[in-house]
C-alpha cells in the first residue's frame, strides 16, 4: 500500500497542521470551474440565440452543424459530413469539444480541478485523501498526455474567433467601418484566448523546447523568450480568458434574445 497511508509514513491523524485558510482557494476554484461546467452545458443545449448580425457566441463558432440559423456558418459552408447525417443537433456540441479539451488537459487547469474536485492534493502539505497514486500514467488521465493536440486544435479556433471578431466591426446591414460594445466584447475575447494560447507550456516547448544551441536558431530563441515572458502570466491568462469567453457568449445571447442593445460607437 502506498500513500498517506503507508506504513512507511508517520502517523499524524491531523489532515494538516496548517492553521490557515488553505481551504478557501480550492474552494473558490471548484466553484467557478463548476458554474462554469454548469453554463457551458445550458448553453450548449439551448441551441438558441447564438447569433445576431454582425455577433456570434464563441460557443457556436465556426457554425458546424445543418441547425444553424442563417447567416451564422463561416462564409455559409456547412460540411459534408453534417449534411450526409444530417447533424442537426447544437453546433455547439461540437465545437465545445476542442476549446474544453484543451483547458482540460492544460498544465495549470490540471492542478486547478485536481486539488478542487479530485483533492489530490487540495493544497500544499494537505493530506489527500486518496490510498494510491498513479499519477498520469494510466486511464483516464493518461489522456492528459493529449494535451499538445488540443493546443493545435486551440490555435485553430482562435483563428475562427479572431475572424468574427474582425467581423463584429461592421454594422447591422452589413456596412464596414463601425465599432459596436459588441465588437470590443469579441476583440478582448479572442485577444484573451491567443494570449492563453501563446503563454501554454506546450507553445514554449514547440517554439524552443528541443533546440541543443539557441545560437544556432536565433529566430526561434527570440520567440522562445517571448513566450517564456508570457508563460509567467499563464495562470492569470487562463482566468482572464475563461471569463472573457463565459461573457462574450453571455452578452450575445442577451443581445440576440432582445434583452440588451448592442449600442455603436459610430
Amino acid at each position: 500500500m502506498s500513500g498517506v497511508f503507508s506504513p512507511t509514513r508517520a502517523k499524524i491523524k491531523e489532515r494538516t497542521l496548517r492553521t490557515d485558510k488553505w481551504w478557501l482557494q480550492p474552494l473558490l476554484t471548484f466553484g467557478v470551474l463548476f458554474s462554469f461546467i454548469i453554463y457551458a452545458t445550458f448553453r450548449a443545449f439551448e441551441n438558441d440565440n447564438y447569433f445576431t448580425e454582425p455577433l456570434i457566441s464563441p460557443f457556436y463558432s465556426p457554425c458546424l452543424s445543418e441547425a444553424c440559423v442563417p447567416g451564422s456558418t463561416l462564409f455559409g459552408w456547412t460540411p459534408v459530413s453534417a449534411q450526409i447525417f444530417n447533424f442537426a443537433l447544437s453546433p455547439a456540441l461540437i465545437i465545445l469539444i476542442f476549446p474544453l479539451g484543451f483547458r482540460m488537459t492544460c498544465y495549470y487547469y490540471r492542478k486547478a480541478y485536481y486539488r478542487a474536485f479530485w483533492l489530490s492534493p487540495p493544497a500544499c502539505a494537505v493530506a489527500e485523501p486518496h490510498e494510491t497514486y498513479s499519477g498520469e500514467t494510466k486511464a483516464p488521465l493518461i489522456l492528459q498526455n493529449a494535451h499538445r493536440w488540443f493546443f493545435y486544435a486551440g490555435l485553430v479556433f482562435n483563428v475562427f474567433l479572431t475572424y468574427d471578431a474582425i467581423i463584429s466591426f461592421k454594422s447591422e446591414d452589413g456596412q464596414w467601418g463601425h465599432m459596436s460594445v459588441g465588437s470590443l466584447v469579441l476583440l478582448i475575447s479572442s485577444s484573451l484566448l491567443w494570449f492563453y494560447s501563446l503563454s501554454c507550456h506546450t507553445c514554449r516547448h514547440t517554439v524552443g523546447g528541443r533546440l541543443k544551441h539557441f545560437s544556432k536558431h536565433p529566430i526561434r530563441y527570440k520567440l522562445w523568450t517571448w513566450v517564456s515572458i508570457l508563460n509567467h502570466k499563464h495562470q492569470q491568462f487562463a482566468w482572464y480568458s475563461l471569463a472573457a469567453v463565459a461573457f462574450a457568449d453571455i452578452y450575445v445571447r442577451q443581445v440576440a434574445s432582445g434583452a440588451w442593445t448592442n449600442f455603436y460607437f459610430f
